[in-house]
């Protein structure tokens, strides 16, 4: 991927890993298309980027998208790639589940429904560009999960199956897919404790090392920091030893550190 000269849109783009990615790209000279569903939060960083842009999104609402994806591509028909990074993470109690499993429900609209419903809108118009992307971003989750994010995993772990599809289907395009692939990293995903948590990766060590990748590896199909490739590799050193990791990786993230 050229990390400059581009139009890229971002969703969930006015906070946590979502600015910051929309902001080091910003920096690196493309022209940057901030989407999700809180104006204040995308005004406030427009506001702190000139020359960014920024695009009411309800990533839920599955009619929005397609009207969304139409007015994007006619205000900014060089529109070239997409990083779908808008997503939501909740814990849930699953012994004590009520009947409503909003939830759930709404992680997997957004988290799963959200990228394929956008990826589908916007491919038409991909598929003409001389150089595209498509940047999903998943999570450590997709490959050891965290048992008090159980429907986040989930949704993690299906969208990066649905990357590996996509970038074989689009291997005679020249739409280029990549996959993000976060370790815990600082930001109020799970509410503002988790930006203090000395568990967590700081965000600009974070996306320092995710660009630095995207710059020396053109080619790269997975973004992987070092502190993420002990959960992406978990399962090489067979069962037995990804039992004990699981056990002790859900032990620790149970634990308060506060």
């Amino acid at each position: 991927m050229n990390t400059t000269g581009n139009t890229i849109l971002i969703t969930g783009g006015g906070s946590g890993i979502g600015r910051g990615l929309a902001e080091a790209f910003h920096k690196l000279g493309n022209h940057v298309i901030i989407a999700g569903r809180r104006k204040q939060a995308l005004d406030d960083t427009v506001a702190a980027n000139p020359g960014m842009s920024s695009a009411i999104l309800d990533i839920e609402n599955a009619a929005s998208i397609r009207a969304f994806a139409a007015k994007l591509i006619a205000d900014f028909p060089a529109l070239n790639a997409v990083v779908h990074n808008a997503g939501i993470m909740r814990p849930e109690k699953l012994l004590a589940q009520p009947e409503d499993l909003t939830d759930a429900e709404a992680i997997i609209t957004t988290n799963l429904l959200g990228p394929i419903r956008l990826t589908a809108a916007l491919l038409p118009h991909l598929e003409k560009q001389p150089h595209a992307a498509i940047l999903t971003v998943t999570s450590g989750l997709a490959y050891i999960p965290m048992a008090m994010t159980p429907t986040y995993n989930a949704t993690k772990a299906a969208i990066h199956s649905y990357t590996q599809a996509l970038r074989y289907q689009l291997k005679s395009t020249n739409i280029q897919v990549i996959e993000l692939i976060p370790p815990y990293v600082q930001t109020e995903l799970m509410g503002s404790k988790q930006a203090s948590d000395p568990r967590a990766m700081p965000l600009a060590d974070y996306l320092n090392e995710t660009i630095n990748i995207l710059k020396s590896q053109p080619d790269v199909t997975e973004v992987l920091v070092e502190r993420v490739k002990p959960l992406r590799f978990s399962e090489q050193n067979g069962p037995e030893k990804y039992n004990a990791f699981f056990k002790q990786f859900n032990d620790a993230m149970a634990a308060d550190p506060h």
